[in-house]
């Protein structure tokens, strides 16, 4: 049994909730976002409450009434407060900036890498340390994965591209035999 699926969505009242058919819309300012459930869960909108129920027993449904839960609890936590995901450029040359909806990155390649930000998320830049902020959860992970892909960090020297919150285990060099 979903413990998860059982809690209610709480939202405040500038966050609009609406529902037509198998899509819940969440609403705040200009910012909109459409949660398909596809018919696998039941839902109900009361007042500032959004509650989920199985439709059946059945193993699919359950896993279905809880991801849904939780996915709308992260949409109304990113239509609220937002999400933010910092990224520590570590390098010799190494560096970052943002120009208008473009991040330029020179990593140690031959070529400067530039990646175009997706609608709806926001980068800056200081000294090395990206800062992504968004109110769409999967959106704002996938970026930082991207980016964090384009020189992940190494273990010999911490070279590359890290959460500022990962740890990088070190290993050591080689020693020369005496």
């Amino acid at each position: 049994m979903s413990r998860i699926g059982k809690l209610p969505v709480e939202f405040t009242a500038d966050v609009n909730v609406s529902s037509n058919g198998n899509v819940i819309t969440f609403a705040k300012g200009k910012n909109s976002v459409d949660l398909d459930t596809k018919g696998n869960v039941a839902f109900t909108i009361e007042g500032n409450t959004l509650t989920f129920a199985n439709l059946s027993d059945s193993k699919v449904h359950r896993a279905f009434w809880g991801t849904y839960r939780a996915l709308s609890a992260n949409i109304v936590t990113g239509l609220v407060t937002g999400y933010a995901r910092q990224l520590e450029i570590n390098g010799v040359g190494y560096r970052a900036a943002v120009n208008g909806r473009v991040l330029n990155l020179q990593l140690g390649f031959s070529h400067d890498i530039n990646y175009d930000l997706p609608e709806g998320l926001e980068a800056s830049v200081e000294k090395n340390i990206i800062t992504l902020k968004s109110h769409d959860k999967q959106t704002l992970g996938q970026v930082a994965a991207e980016i964090r892909s384009f020189r992940p960090p190494e273990p010999y020297k911490g070279k590359g591209v890290k959460y500022v919150e990962e740890h990088i285990v070190r290993k050591a060099g080689k020693t020369s035999k005496k």
